[in-house]
């Protein structure tokens, strides 16, 4: 009885009393196939070709029988595979690991086929009905795996692969004009983010309250910077320095930092103050002054006469009735006086002065009293200071 190889895997099936003495061989053939049927094959397809024909050999290696095949090749055009013989059913996974982009078409006969884009790899199982055979992807019914239930077909472009939650995924679409670019985004509204830990120093968004405790928590002078304060007493985080008291502030172009001055601001030097001298004596001569001076004559003027009246008293010859005398005359008189008018204006006058002033005369000696003391101006004032320096924060 001859040989067949009707079987899915193309072997050598011997009928009774076939391959004597070689039986062995044939099975050894057999194992051989099985082992490849197992495992990974890669078949070429020619160059820009249109159509393929893949046939597993009867009995021999064949790379069509692998269980994972994968057809290379460069395509400009999609290209129809046909698996034969048309009668084999079995399962596989196909990889269209082509360049050109292009898709690959696996067939078996009239039945449906499968397409398998270019990078793409897919389970399909042919039917092995004959000339009518037809090639299906396992999986368009669906995929379940650890649990998830896998979409059948493809989604859109951009779409990508979510949940219900419930192990159901299927694909969804985000609206990309409400998401933030990755580079230069600008953002509006009130955009949150996680808020770090305080002292965190990374490369992580700062928050508002983030940057707050920040700054609250900073110090923005080191420790032991001095400042001078317009307050009652040191605010908080600062201890007041009780070393200067009493002093003015120096602004100076040098160096900061220095003291000076004798006296404290509020206590200045006593304008009141005293000299003293010694007991001593002043010598002056004796000596006298002589003179030859000579005051000039003056005629007062009536109007420089202090006002005066003149009085005059006489007797007159009584010529009403009295006796005459002998040889003729009055017989007798009567006395009377009058006051005239004031006269005299009372005016001013001078003199002229002539002549010299001369001295001499021996020496005269006098002493002077004990210490004496007397005011004068104040002595400086040199008020205690402390040197600042005026800066501009840079």
């Amino acid at each position: 009885m001859a040989s067949t190889y009707v079987n899915n895997l193309r072997l050598n099936e011997m009928g009774t009393g076939d391959a004597s003495g070689t039986w062995g061989n044939t099975t050894n053939t057999n194992l051989e196939l099985i082992g490849e049927a197992l495992a990974f094959g890669t078949e070429a397809i020619t160059t820009n070709a249109d159509t393929h024909a893949t046939v597993v050999a009867d009995g021999a290696s064949d790379a069509g029988r692998a269980m994972v095949l994968k057809y290379t090749g460069t395509l400009d055009s999609a290209c129809t595979i046909t698996i034969s013989p048309n009668t084999i059913k079995r399962a596989q996974y196909i990889h269209n690991g082509t360049s050109g982009s292009q898709n690959i078409i696996i067939s078996q006969g009239s039945g449906a086929n499968v397409t398998i884009p270019a990078g793409y790899t897919k389970l399909v199982h042919l039917d092995g009905a004959g000339s009518g055979a037809a090639v299906v992807d396992a999986l368009v019914t669906g995929l379940n795996m650890g649990g998830l239930s896998y979409p059948i077909a493809d989604g859109s472009n951009g779409q990508f692969m979510t949940t219900n939650g419930s192990g159901v995924l299927s694909f969804g679409t985000v609206d990309l004009s409400t998401k933030a670019n990755i580079n230069s985004q600008t953002f509006t509204g009130t955009p949150a983010a996680p808020t770090a830990n305080a002292g965190t120093n990374t490369t992580q968004l700062a928050t508002t309250a983030f940057v707050k405790t920040a700054v609250d928590n900073a110090d923005a002078f080191p420790q032991g910077t001095k400042m001078v304060f317009f307050q009652a007493s040191a605010p908080t985080g600062w201890t007041q320095d009780t070393s200067n008291n009493d002093k003015a502030l120096r602004i100076v172009s040098g160096q900061g930092g220095g003291t000076g001055g004798t006296h404290a601001l509020s206590s200045p030097p006593s304008l009141a103050h005293t000299h003293t001298g010694a007991a001593h004596t002043h010598s002056t001569p004796n000596h006298t002054h002589g003179n030859t001076i000579s005051v000039g004559a003056h005629t007062l003027t009536i109007s420089q006469m202090p006002s005066h009246t003149h009085t005059d008293t006489g007797h007159y010859p009584n010529v009403n009735g009295g006796n005459n005398v002998a040889g003729g005359g009055f017989a007798g008189y009567y006395s009377n006086s009058f006051t005239s008018d004031a006269t005299g204006g009372g005016g001013s006058h001078t003199h002229s002065v002539s002549g010299s002033v001369s001295s001499g005369g021996a020496d005269n000696t006098g002493s002077a009293g004990g210490d004496a003391t007397s005011s004068t101006t104040p002595t400086s004032f040199a008020p205690q200071y402390i040197n600042v320096i005026v800066a501009t924060k840079d």
